[in-house]
């Protein structure tokens, strides 16, 4: 096998991150469980709809803003004061709704994954606080949620290399135990 064929397969790939750096360690582990969520499971597709409103919200904030510019290029300011003044209470509107759309329905949220035959709605979000070492992963279908605490060190050796086939382990006890949660409904 050459190095780009190496290079080619996701499984093989170690990913080396700063274990003293939280943020880079969150985003590392978080990458992992959507690779082994999405990756392992063909029947699962995965869904934008989270990103596309916050994306969808930020363009129609750019846009407020470029049609305040392109008016006040137009007519200068003392014809366009009620222009500005209502594309600047859109734009601050706009960033309030973004706000409240990150903090209270994302939540960390970094993967949603729908079932294509039996229409179940997976989410996979995590929380990690900023100097501690708890992982905090939930996994969560429609109303079920599975919330077990981990500590970073059960993730990552000394090196700070992420060990995939542990949290491939974890995501996939995480999902068979929902997964059973739901036949027994």
């Amino acid at each position: 096998m050459t190095k780009k064929e190496d290079k080619s397969q996701p499984g093989e790939e170690l990913v080396k991150v700063n274990k003293w750096d939280g943020s880079a360690v969150k985003h590392a582990l978080d990458d992992a469980v959507k690779t082994c969520l999405l990756g392992d499971r063909p029947h699962l597709k995965e869904q934008f709809g989270l990103v596309n409103t916050r994306l969808a919200l930020c363009a129609l904030a750019v846009g407020v803003a470029i049609m305040a510019h392109a008016w006040d290029y137009t007519h200068p300011f003392p014809q366009s004061r009620s222009v500005l003044m209502f594309s600047v209470l859109a734009y601050f509107a706009l960033m309030g709704v973004l706000t409240l759309h990150t903090s209270f329905r994302e939540k960390g949220t970094f993967a949603v994954a729908v079932h294509k035959e039996k229409e179940r709605t997976w989410e996979a979000s995590s929380d990690m606080k900023k100097y501690d070492d708890k992982y905090l992963l939930t996994l969560s279908v429609r109303d079920s949620k599975g919330q077990p605490p981990s500590p970073v060190r059960a993730f990552i050796d000394t090196n700070g290399v992420i060990l995939d086939n542990l949290v491939a382990n974890e995501v996939n006890r995480l999902y068979n135990s929902l997964s059973a949660e739901k036949k027994d409904k």
